[in-house]
């Protein structure tokens, strides 16, 4: 039976979240995005090269980049300029666009595999997972933040997500095409998404003259 003094005493636990980094993850920079893309090209990871451009290009949730069907993305021999899927999350279709360096990094995947029957474009390695899981996509990404040299808890899945939506909105102010992109419902998601102060909504406000 415990003593009082041991049942009492507090128990030397480390919180969950000791040493991590909690909060949004960034965006990455224009110059990672391609760092971490000639490391892969250079090293012929096909399938880590068409996952991580169609992260980038698609802006997809990791749930929703990990179920890509291959007919999601490749018709008729070719890969599609263009692709819509369902949301996990909210059930809803978005489309994004599949950029040229894109299609041939997934042209170049699919290339020499039975894609004839269509099926997962990203399968897992083990036969009781039909394609990879949110994890391995997580620690996926990890690798690929640390090839770029860059803080591996600043950054996760989310990050590619954000990548090009955040590129797009400081280039062209336009919350309403980010929304769209994304996938949200609401507007003021879409704001929280990016991270988006008052400063910035008035630079944006400064650069207009009536």
């Amino acid at each position: 039976m415990p003593t009082s003094d041991s049942a009492s005493a507090p128990r030397n636990h480390d919180p969950w979240n000791k040493g991590r980094l909690l909060g949004q993850k960034r965006p990455l920079r224009p110059k990672d995005v391609w760092t971490i893309r000639v490391r892969l090209q250079l090293e012929s990871r096909k399938r880590d090269l068409a996952m991580f451009n169609l992260a980038i290009d698609s802006k997809l949730r990791g749930c929703d980049l990990v179920r890509l069907q291959v007919s999601d993305v490749y018709i008729g021999g070719r890969v599609r300029d263009r692709a819509v899927v369902i949301q996990k999350k909210t059930g809803r279709s978005v489309q994004f666009e599949v950029t040229e360096q894109t299609r041939r990094s997934v042209q170049e995947w699919l290339d020499g595999r039975d894609v004839v029957n269509g099926g997962y474009l990203f399968p897992s390695r083990f036969t009781t997972r039909p394609h990879i899981s949110t994890r391995q996509y997580a620690r996926i990404v990890q690798k690929w933040v640390a090839s770029a040299g860059l803080d591996s808890s600043a950054y996760g899945t989310h990050s590619m997500r954000r990548t090009k939506a955040a590129q797009i909105y400081k280039k062209t102010g336009n919350l309403r095409a980010v929304q769209l992109l994304l996938g949200h419902t609401k507007l003021e998601s879409t704001v929280r998404y990016l991270g988006i102060e008052v400063d910035d909504a008035l630079s944006i406000s400064e650069q207009v003259d009536l």
